[in-house]
């Protein structure tokens, strides 16, 4: 499941099979039982296999979108979060049911940490009306909007908030306004984000990064252009 998971990404999959496993059949369950991530042959996270199962591997977006979890409950297994400046190539529904798992992923991770920890927060929706019309995101940005996050909101204005919203909406209809997946927190605890660009309908090029300058930059593209 995970090698179909990331079958089109620049990410290699490899099962201790796969590496001519030769250990007794105990040892070869327990390592089954984990996911390692190695940059240049050296492990630089790993992840019991069930957190995976739990967030990304046995649901579908649904899960995210419709608000069965919430925010508070949101994880983020440690192969997923270091897959960090890997460019993910995705489609969404109908070509795929789970390519764009990882970053719907990411983005509710980012809004948890919004949530947790105040600071500066941006998201675009390409169009508003998501964040109404998308019972998960409405709960999340109706949370996000009554603490201690600074919120700012980007997308065509086809909807805007009821009055009273402390969102902070920055509408247009330029191309980074439909064509732009971002979310974005920074504090002083914590930085993070993901840009994705629409290349084709429904299909898009995404990555994500924790670096405190790399996020610092980013922001300041958005506000610059946005």
């Amino acid at each position: 499941m995970l090698r179909s998971l990331f079958e089109r990404q620049p990410i290699e999959f490899v099962t201790a099979t796969d590496e001519g496993d030769d250990r007794d059949d105990a040892d070869a369950s327990a390592a089954y039982d984990r996911v390692l991530l190695l940059r240049d042959g050296e492990v630089v996270a790993r992840s019991p296999l069930d957190a995976l199962e739990r967030t990304i591997l046995h649901v579908n977006s649904d899960l995210y979108i419709t608000g069965a979890v919430g925010i508070e409950e949101i994880e983020l297994p440690d192969v997923i979060g270091a897959l960090t400046d890997t460019t993910f190539h995705v489609r969404g529904f109908p070509e795929s049911n789970s390519e764009k798992l990882p970053l719907i992923l990411i983005s509710r991770y980012i809004e948890r940490l919004s949530a947790d920890h105040g600071g500066t927060h941006r998201a675009s929706f390409q169009r508003l009306s998501r964040i109404r019309d998308e019972r998960g995101t409405e709960n999340v940005y109706r949370t996000l909007g009554t603490g201690a996050a600074d919120v700012h909101v980007y997308g065509v204005p086809d909807w805007l908030p009821p009055r009273g919203s402390r969102l902070k909406i920055h509408a247009g209809y330029a191309v980074d306004h439909e064509h732009t997946w971002f979310v974005l927190h920074r504090s002083e605890a914590r930085t993070a984000a993901l840009v994705a660009i629409e290349v084709d309908p429904n299909e898009w090029l995404g990555a994500w990064t924790f670096d405190r300058e790399r996020v610092t930059a980013i922001e300041a593209e958005i506000k610059e252009y946005l």
